[in-house]
C-alpha cells in the first residue's frame, strides 16, 4: 500500500497575499457593497473576455435565472440543456415557469452533442415544439461547439445561454469564451472554480438591451436613471421599480477578490494546464479514459475527469472511488445526470432517456486538480489509482 499523506481535496481556492490585501482595502473603505469596486471588476472581466457588457451577480445560479428572464423565458416557454451538469442549469428555467428538456452529450467531449441537438430540433419542428432557449454547458471548462449550435439557433429560432460556469478564461476559436455565438454567457466564481469570489458569478452579453435588463433584474428591477423614469421625479432621491427583480447583487468585498484573482487568471490557467499535462503522462497506460482535448479550443481545466474503462478492468467505479477516498484523496463525481434526480423523475424523465450521459456517469471520477497541487501529490494520486485498478 502506498504510504499515506495529508488529505488532498479534489479542488481548492488559490488565495495570494495580493488577494488578501485587495479585500482588506475594501474592508477599510467606505463601501462594502454597491460601491466602486464592482464596476471595476465588471469592466476588467469584460475587457479580458472581449465582450461589451459584464454584469456581476451573487452566484451563477442567479445569473442563469436572470439570463432566462432577460431572454423572455416565462410560463409556456421551452428550454433545453445538458443532463451532464449541476441541477442549476435546468432549475433556472423552472424558476421562470418554463418546461425543461435535455439533449444528450457527445461521449468524447462530454458536452451537448450537436448531432443529438439537430435530431431533436428536427423532431420538435415536426410537432411544433421547438425550444425558445438552449443552454449548452462548458463541462469541466471545455467550450461547447458553440459555432455549430449558433448555426442551428439561426435556423430554428432559439436563443443561446452558454453555461460557462466552468470556463472562465477558456478560449474558443482563438477568442475568449463569453463574447460570441451565445446571446448570454454565465460564469461562476464559487470557491473551487478557476477564479473565486467565495460565491459569485458574472453574466456577459454583447447586446445593450439585454445588459440593461440584466442590471435591472439584479437589483429589484429598480432604476434611478432620469431618462428611464415613467413618472416625474419628486427629488434626487427618487427611484422606480420597473421590473419584478431580485437582490442578486455582488458585494464590493467579493468584487475586490475577483478583480485581484482576474489579474492572475492566465498564470493560474497555465498552472492548471501543467497539472493536466502531468496527469496525462502519469495515467496514460492505466485502464481509464482521459479527458479529450480539441485543437480549436483551450479548456479552462476546472475539472480533470477520468472514466473507468470496463473493457480493460473488472474494478467498478465504486470500488476505485472508495479506494482513493480511503487513501485521503478527495475524489468526486461530476455529475449525476439531472434527469435522474427524483424531482425530475416526477416531471416524467426516467433512466434510459439520455444513454450517453448515463453511461458517462456510471464510470466517471473527478481527481484532484488545482494550481497548488504538488508533483508529489500527483504521483501519489496516480500510484493510488494504479493500486485501485489492479
Amino acid at each position: 500500500m502506498t504510504a499515506p499523506m495529508p488529505f488532498i481535496p479534489y479542488s481548492c481556492q488559490n488565495i495570494s497575499d495580493q488577494d488578501i490585501e485587495a479585500v482588506s482595502k475594501v474592508l477599510r473603505s467606505e463601501f462594502l457593497t454597491q460601491g466602486p469596486v464592482i464596476p471595476q471588476f465588471e469592466d476588467a472581466f469584460a475587457k479580458r473576455h472581449q465582450v461589451a457588457h459584464a454584469v456581476a451577480v451573487c452566484n451563477a445560479t442567479a445569473g442563469l435565472h436572470m439570463a432566462c428572464l432577460a431572454l423572455g423565458v416565462t410560463t409556456g416557454s421551452r428550454v433545453w440543456t445538458s443532463p451532464n451538469s449541476f441541477v442549476a442549469s435546468a432549475n433556472c428555467a423552472l424558476y421562470c415557469g418554463a418546461t425543461v428538456d435535455f439533449v444528450d452529450i457527445d461521449p468524447a467531449s462530454r458536452n451537448m452533442s450537436v448531432v443529438a441537438l439537430e435530431e431533436k430540433l428536427v423532431n420538435a419542428k415536426s410537432i411544433g415544439r421547438l425550444p425558445d432557449v438552449v443552454i449548452p454547458v462548458d463541462f469541466s471548462g471545455l467550450p461547447c461547439d458553440l459555432r455549430e449550435i449558433r448555426a442551428l439557433a439561426d435556423v430554428y429560432g432559439f436563443k443561446i445561454i452558454e453555461d460557462a460556469s466552468h470556463a472562465t478564461g477558456a478560449d474558443y476559436l482563438g477568442r475568449p469564451v463569453g463574447n460570441s455565438f451565445a446571446h448570454i454567457s454565465v460564469f461562476s466564481f464559487h470557491a473551487v472554480k478557476v477564479i473565486t469570489t467565495g460565491e459569485g458569478g458574472m453574466v456577459t452579453t454583447q447586446d445593450d438591451e439585454i445588459a440593461h435588463r440584466l442590471r435591472l433584474l439584479r437589483s429589484h428591477g429598480i432604476t434611478r436613471d432620469k431618462q428611464e423614469l415613467d413618472q416625474q421625479a419628486d427629488g434626487n432621491w427618487y427611484y422606480e421599480q420597473q421590473l419584478l427583480g431580485f437582490n442578486y447583487r455582488m458585494t464590493d468585498i467579493q468584487a475586490a477578490l475577483g478583480l485581484s484573482q482576474l489579474s492572475r487568471i492566465d498564470e493560474m490557467r497555465e498552472q492548471r494546464e501543467a497539472v493536466v499535462n502531468c496527469y496525462d503522462e502519469l495515467l496514460a497506460r492505466l485502464p481509464i479514459k482521459l479527458p479529450k482535448r480539441k485543437s480549436d479550443r483551450i479548456s479552462a481545466w476546472h475539472l480533470y475527469v477520468i472514466e473507468i474503462d470496463g473493457l480493460q478492468t473488472l474494478k467498478s467505479r465504486s470500488e476505485v472511488f472508495s479506494h482513493l477516498r480511503a487513501a485521503g484523496i478527495g475524489v468526486n463525481v461530476h455529475y449525476i445526470p439531472i434527469h435522474t434526480q427524483p424531482y425530475y423523475s416526477r416531471l416524467g424523465f426516467k433512466r434510459g432517456d439520455f444513454p450517453n450521459s448515463e453511461k458517462y456517469y456510471s464510470s466517471a471520477i473527478s481527481i484532484p486538480l488545482f494550481p497548488a497541487i504538488s508533483n508529489e501529490q500527483q504521483m501519489f494520486v496516480a500510484n493510488t489509482l494504479r493500486e485501485a485498478l489492479k
